[in-house]
């Protein structure tokens, strides 16, 4: 197991690649595109909500709606793709010739998909592996330059071929995907490999989220820097970053665990081996393990530290709910829809001990508060104690009341 700062993309533990099968940003892009019902959205494969190739190989055409009912944005991708222009290519021809830095040349083109836009397309260069971000729910959340690149790449290398092609056919990528999961990542890295050898360029995607965190494509990214091929990161939605921006963390820091061993013995044994770090802890989890590792997390870590529990990220039915892990027995409890879809689990840094006022203290102070403003007898009783300000004062103002 690896804890590491960032992230994104979840997949859960034992997944092998179906459509949807534990991962939490899998229901964006399932197997099936029918949006859920309220409280039958929680299983890894039930809030689809994107589209997916139904019988005799057409494309059932569906939406990933938002709590507000957003829906994809490929009609402004398409109708942005169809302008052409050539100022970027001036600007890049005029920077040059005055010698202040060319432009940028590696993956873009020289036309411009919106005359009036400042940013031109991007393409991608031959021999090159891009490790492409996808949407991890809502399909509107698909960067630009994500898409400049599926459309452009000479493969697509993919978690899950028929998930990732929901999202090819929503954007009208033509190229087609071939598997890329835990159980065959090691025969595909020398096909791959190979490929970019041969100055093909690949794009490498999970189901949801960014690849190798917590999902494959690790041994990939290694081989292909190995063997002396540019690896490209093509950032984009994170189900880290969008829970911890909605968690108000206290904790400046924070360590991205992923998922906890699915063994009860070893997960609390690895829990408590980190419950010490002075920073927040960021967990992904799945449907049918949510109760037990919330148990664990409240005997190991404390009831009294807060957590926020981020469920269907972006998606319909997103959650988002902060609460001491002493109470989210009963939070789980009170409702059967909590426990269903793809959680993001943040427990603030622990509460820092209360430094205990001796009782020499405790006459300093009445004896300098008979003298002294309570400000002043605190800075006195500071130099002379070296304990904190604040603590002596709001012992100053405990003693004051009695």
């Amino acid at each position: 197991m690896r804890s590491v700062v960032g992230g994104a993309g979840m997949r859960s533990p034992g997944s092998v690649g179906a459509a949807g099968a534990g991962d939490p940003g899998d229901n964006a892009l399932a197997s099936g595109g029918a949006t859920p019902a309220p409280g039958t959205s929680g299983d890894s494969s039930s809030s689809a909500g994107s589209g997916a190739i139904a019988a005799g190989g057409s494309i059932a055409r569906t939406r990933v709606a938002g709590r507000t009912g957003a829906h994809d944005n490929a009609a402004a991708a398409n109708r942005i793709a169809s302008a052409t222009a050539s100022a970027w290519r001036v600007r890049c021809a005029a920077k040059v010739g005055n010698r202040k830095g060319g432009c940028m040349t590696e993956e873009k083109r020289t036309t411009l998909r919106d005359p009036g836009a400042e940013t031109p397309e991007f393409h991608a260069e031959a021999g090159s592996l891009y490790v492409v971000a996808t949407p991890i729910g809502n399909l509107r959340d698909v960067t630009l330059r994500a898409l400049d690149i599926l459309r452009s790449v000479d493969i697509i290398a993919a978690e899950d071929t028929r998930v990732t092609a929901t999202l090819l056919a929503r954007y009208g990528v033509t190229t087609r995907a071939r598997a890329l999961h835990r159980h065959n990542e090691a025969r595909q890295v020398d096909r791959l490999v190979d490929a970019l050898s041969k100055g093909q360029s690949v794009a490498l995607v999970s189901d949801a989220g960014t690849p190798a965190i917590s999902d494959p494509g690790a041994r990939l990214v290694r081989a292909a820097r190995a063997s002396g091929h540019r690896v490209v990161p093509i950032p984009g939605a994170s189900a880290v970053a969008a829970a911890i921006s909605a968690a108000g963390l206290d904790a400046e820091r924070f360590a991205f665990v992923g998922f906890l061993p699915s063994q009860a013995k070893a997960r609390r044994a690895y829990l408590a081996s980190i419950a010490a770090w002075p920073l927040a802890l960021v967990f992904y989890e799945a449907p049918h393990r949510i109760s037990g590792t919330l148990a664990a997390l409240r005997e190991t870590l404390g009831g009294e530290r807060r957590i926020t529990v981020a469920r269907e990220l972006t998606k319909t039915f997103e959650a988002i709910a902060s609460m001491p892990l002493a109470a989210t027995g009963d939070w789980l409890a009170a409702d059967p829809h909590r426990s269903r879809g793809e959680f993001v689990l943040l427990v603030d840094a622990p509460l820092p001990a209360p430094i205990a006022v001796a009782a020499d203290a405790d006459r300093l102070l009445v004896a300098l508060l008979d003298e002294l403003p309570p400000a002043r007898a605190v800075r006195v009783a500071a130099v002379m104690t070296e304990l904190p300000r604040d603590v002596l004062y709001a012992r100053a103002l405990t003693l004051q009341s009695k």
